[in-house]
This record gives structure tokens, sequence and C-alpha cells, in this order.
């Protein structure tokens, strides 16, 4: 059973990343139940690590799971705080020697691009209804974006589906998301 903050972002995961093929990596993982939906309550930076270190461990024990949503349910509403520990999450995947097996992505209910206005529709590619820390296998990616034809114009494709689409579908996606998981709770 997931906590309502997990819920809310698989239903995010499948209504907008897969919905709207902003990752093609997700389809399929979606399908075949190989994403880890793991909620963090920590509030505080070094606790918050600690979870997404205890993430990564756990992923790289489990063959059958291919990536891993560390969902911050209490913590990170300040997206400068949660750049601060995007920035650590990285650094702990050099020093443990993850680099190149594991990376991680971010997304965030206030995700800004940098240079881009906070209201622009492009942001809302990397929105999501709780901030989460999301652990790939590499490997399992490259594979993917082999198969895909242009991949370096994903994210050119996916800020222009999210500016064809506009702010408000996305408050819409993202708001009922986060309430209907809330009702449900």
């Amino acid at each position: 059973m997931l906590t309502p903050a997990c819920d809310a972002v698989r239903e995010w995961v499948e209504r907008v990343v897969v919905g709207l093929n902003f990752c093609p990596f997700a389809h399929r993982e979606v399908e075949r139940q190989t994403i880890v939906y793991q909620d963090c309550a920590a509030t505080e930076l070094g606790a918050a690590l600690q979870a997404f270190a205890d993430a990564a461990s756990q992923l790289l024990a489990n063959d059958q799971k291919e990536t891993t949503l560390l969902v911050l349910s209490d913590g990170f509403d300040d997206f400068h705080d949660y750049l601060e520990l995007l920035d650590y999450a990285d650094v702990y995947l050099r020093e443990a020697d993850l680099e190149g097996i594991l990376q991680v992505a971010s997304f965030h209910p206030r995700y800004q691009f940098a240079g881009s206005a906070p209201d622009a529709a492009a942001n809302y590619t990397n929105r999501a209804p709780y901030p989460v820390l999301h652990l790939l296998r590499e490997a399992s990616l490259e594979r993917v974006l082999k198969r895909y034809p242009n991949p370096d114009l994903i994210p050119e494709n996916n800020c222009a589906e999210a500016e064809r689409r506009g702010v408000g579908f996305f408050e819409a996606v993202l708001s009922a998301c986060k309430s209907r998981a809330n009702n449900e709770a």
C-alpha cells in the first residue's frame, strides 16, 4: 500500500510522464511494475541523504526493480533546499563509485529551469506533486535511448508539449493527483 504522497506521484507518472511520453524509459517500467515508490518523511538534509543512500543500496540489491522514486513527503518544499539535497545526492553517487551505474533525476512542485520564468510551462516537464529524487539504472536507460530516435531532442520536445498544453493543464493534473491521493488516505 502506497502512502498518499507516493500514490500522488504514481498517478503523476502515469498521467504526465507516461501519458505525455516525457520519458521513453517509463512506459515499459510502469507496465512491468519495476518502479519502487518510496516515501521519505525526512525534513533534514542528513536524514534525507541517508534515505537516498538506502534507496540506492536497495535498488542495486534488487535486480527485479529498475528505478526508485524517493518521494519527499514532508520536507524540501523550498526549491533551493531541495537543490542542495540534490547536489549532495550527486556527491554521494560519485563518492560511492556509483557514477555510471546509477543517476539521479529531479522533480519538484516548484521546479524551475535556470534562466526560465517561474511560470514557464516548460518547467512542468520536471514538476511533480511532491519533491522527488529519482534513481535510475544507467545501463537500462542507455539501452532504451539507443532504440529511441533522436534522444537529444527529448527535452526540447517535452518543453514544446508543455508549452502547447499550457500551465493550466499541468496545474490541474498536479492538483488532481495530490487531491485524489489525500482523499483516499
